[in-house]
């Protein structure tokens, strides 16, 4: 038992040097949590939708500007069918789905860059998060009021992004003046941040969101536009709030929206928070089923956001599989075996020897990991290999 509370199950190998490759099967881990914040100008649905991700009521929705005032937050499970395909051939006791974190976040109004309404709130939590869920009101409503008083989407997503931009000029203003009395000095370091800060200037005085610029592949670059945690530089998904009705096709507006995500590079996705949230009151699997055929759908919206949420943040999953347990590992794209394996732990990545690697089709296809053995199936790959999504990989490290 180690003394952060893992469960282990230890395999000890005996070589030259004497040195123990653990493999586990774990009950508690490495905190590694990204999160989505939901935003949008009063009365869009926000609220109403975050209460359907989380199948809670814990964010009070009403019809009046500035419900949400303190950011509720809630944990979502990633739907993913092939957990639960591994776990029965694994013999598995249960299964844990990996899980993203969403913010709801107070409804924001023309001014939040200078502390109108919640302003200065509402753009501090928004700092605070991975990602923007942008929820942009796609239905016509007598009974609920518009803070502009008509429904225009377009108009309101760039309300909410010309905030931002100018929150990030005030910010970048104030890092350029820090930056340059130390890049008057020997700091190399504040000359590259300063350089990287005049760039992103530029981009945002000509009202584009910092997320525009393109970063190249140099990590000093990457590290100096992260360092200068700009809200416009988030990814954006924009979630089109239909009525019922428009649920299944959606409507004139969402398409509008879908045109200028597109225009972006950013992705849309249209559900209807009404819907879901029936949807999310049902106990039973077959009746939110039923519920869904019924209106045209053949997935419950909310699996689009959260699938599409993951992608946004550039993530994907892996896998591992013992009898305790079948489990689904958070893990950027790209990132090779010891970042995966710091996942589980930050032992598992500083003591990295290798990774048992069997891929998911290969698993299925061969009925687990003996038969995956027996057909050459099972990899080792080393510090250099890149985790593949769907990858089922046993981890052994030095202790």
């Amino acid at each position: 038992m180690f003394s952060n509370g893992f469960d282990v199950v230890y395999l000890l190998y005996l070589g030259a040097k004497e040195f123990i490759h653990v493999v586990a099967y774990f009950t508690k881990v490495e905190d590694m949590s990204f999160n989505c914040g939901i935003v949008g100008l009063p009365n869009v649905g926000k609220s109403t939708l975050f209460n359907a991700l989380t199948a809670t009521q814990a964010a009070q929705a009403a019809n009046f500007p500035f419900c949400t005032i303190e950011p509720n937050t809630g944990i979502v499970a990633l739907p993913d069918a092939r957990l639960d395909k591994i776990a029965k051939i694994g013999g598995s006791a249960k299964t844990v789905p990996a899980q993203l974190e969403f913010v709801d976040i107070a409804g924001l109004v023309k001014g939040a860059s200078t502390g109108e309404g919640l302003g200065n709130k509402f753009l501090a939590n928004i700092r605070d998060t991975d990602a923007i869920i942008h929820v942009l009101r796609c239905f016509e409503d007598d009974d609920i009021t518009h803070v502009d008083g008509s429904v225009d989407p377009i108009r309101d997503a760039e309300t909410i992004e010309m905030e931002l931009i100018l929150a990030d000029m005030s910010s970048i203003e104030n890092q350029i003046n820090s930056l340059g009395k130390k890049a008057r000095g020997a700091d190399k370091e504040a000359k590259a941040q300063l350089e990287m800060a005049e760039k992103i200037q530029v981009i945002l005085e000509a009202g584009k969101p910092a997320r525009t610029f393109e970063v190249g592949d140099d990590p000093d670059e990457k590290r100096a536009f992260k360092m200068l945690q700009l809200l416009s530089s988030k990814p954006v998904l924009y979630v089109c709030n239909v009525s019922e009705d428009d649920a299944a096709t959606g409507n004139a507006l969402s398409a509008k929206v879908a045109e200028m995500a597109e225009s972006q590079g950013a992705q849309s996705v249209i559900i209807s928070a009404a819907v879901e949230s029936e949807i999310a009151q049902m106990d039973s699997p077959e009746d939110q089923a039923e519920f869904l055929e019924s209106m045209g759908l053949e997935e419950a919206g909310l699996n689009k956001i959260i699938t599409a949420g993951f992608k946004l943040l550039g993530l994907h999953t892996y896998f591992t599989v013992g009898p305790k347990e079948a489990r689904a590992w958070t893990v950027r794209v790209g990132a090779k075996g010891p970042e995966a394996a710091g996942v589980i732990h930050s032992d598992f990545e500083k003591g990295y020897i290798k990774a048992e690697t069997i891929g998911f089709d290969d698993y299925v296809t061969l009925g687990g990991e003996s038969g995956a053995k027996e057909a050459g199936k099972m990899r080792q790959e080393g510090k250099d290999y890149v985790v593949k999504d769907g990858d089922i990989i046993l981890f052994r490290f030095n202790v």
